[in-house]
């Protein structure tokens, strides 16, 4: 209704189903209070996004709700409002009500996103079975790295700039695999998005599923420059698997559709790694060349 009236009117095609998620963040909490405010913007409207990417789906609309601080200024609302401008042109999506609301604590946005997708084809975290293959998309551990780079962590002041500007780039900015996600629908078995750590979310995946994860972190795909931040400090190897903020995909496929999954990943541009199995069992094993089982510190982000 172009944002005239206190709703909005949604017509699904026929044979299409509705994809809807929410997700909230919050100032000190998911993104640091002198954030630039686009970029704050633009990764609640990604992080949704990467949750409709994850079931394969089609952005159509969102809604959000802004609870600015009362000590907000003109210009960084200004700025928000432009950053939502410029990924909902990158994405094809719009935003269709909402409310804007001020408050004494610190600003929280809270945006609803929905997709499309054809009726039965959505991927979910219960389809994985025993012997498949787990992939992950990109590099993990980026996210929580760059947050420690934004942090100014005495351990890691000795990495380059152009390193630091990767890894702060890919906590605040984050890359929803849309093209990934729709382009798995009828070959993954079962997905969703690393948000809280790789750890964590396959975690979730095992439960739906009812299955053991084995995971050989060598095989873990890790960007250059979380390796030279893992080398520069006290970071062990093992906690890229326990950070957050990745918003990559996590997604499990039969041994014989590797090729198909492979090629279908290569023609939407996007790396995908072969990182472990399912097998039998509950919960993650995280193992080493030699086998020998990795212990983690943190398996992921913990809200409460």
């Amino acid at each position: 209704m172009g944002l005239t009236d206190d709703a909005a009117l949604i017509d699904v095609p026929v044979g299409q189903q509705l994809v809807v998620t929410m997700d909230g963040m919050v100032s000190g909490v998911h993104f640091l209070a002198d954030d630039p405010p686009d970029l704050v913007a633009r990764k609640l409207l990604r992080v949704n996004l990467s949750d409709l990417a994850a079931m394969g789906a089609t952005p159509l609309a969102y809604t959000l709700c802004a609870a600015f601080c009362r000590e907000v200024t003109d210009s960084w609302i200004a700025a928000f409002a432009s950053g939502l401008a410029t990924d909902q042109a990158a994405f094809g999506i719009s935003l269709i009500g909402g409310d804007t609301v001020s408050t004494p604590g610190p600003g929280m946005f809270t945006l609803t996103a929905m997709g499309t997708l054809a009726t039965g084809k959505a991927l979910c975290r219960n389809g994985a079975q025993e012997g498949d293959d787990i992939y992950a998309s990109g590099t993990i551990g980026d996210g929580a790295v760059g947050l420690l780079v934004l942090k100014e962590g005495d351990e890691l002041i000795a990495l380059s700039p152009e390193d630091r500007r990767f890894l702060a780039g890919r906590y605040r900015l984050p890359k929803p695999r849309l093209a990934l996600g729709k382009a798995l629908v009828g070959v993954a078995s079962a997905a969703l998005d690393v948000s809280d750590g790789l750890a964590a979310d396959l975690g979730h995946l095992c439960n739906m599923s009812a299955l053991g994860a084995r995971i050989e972190i060598e095989k873990v795909p890790v960007s250059a420059a979380c390796r030279h931040a893992i080398a520069l400090s006290q970071l062990a190897a093992s906690s890229v698997l326990g950070g957050g903020d990745d918003y990559e995909l996590l997604f499990t496929a039969p041994p014989e559709r590797a090729a198909e999954v492979l090629e279908r990943a290569k023609g939407v541009g996007t790396p995908v790694a072969v990182i472990g199995k399912m097998v039998a069992g509950r919960g993650v094993i995280i193992v080493d060349a030699s086998g020998s089982a990795v212990p983690i510190e943190s398996t992921g982000y913990q809200h409460f």
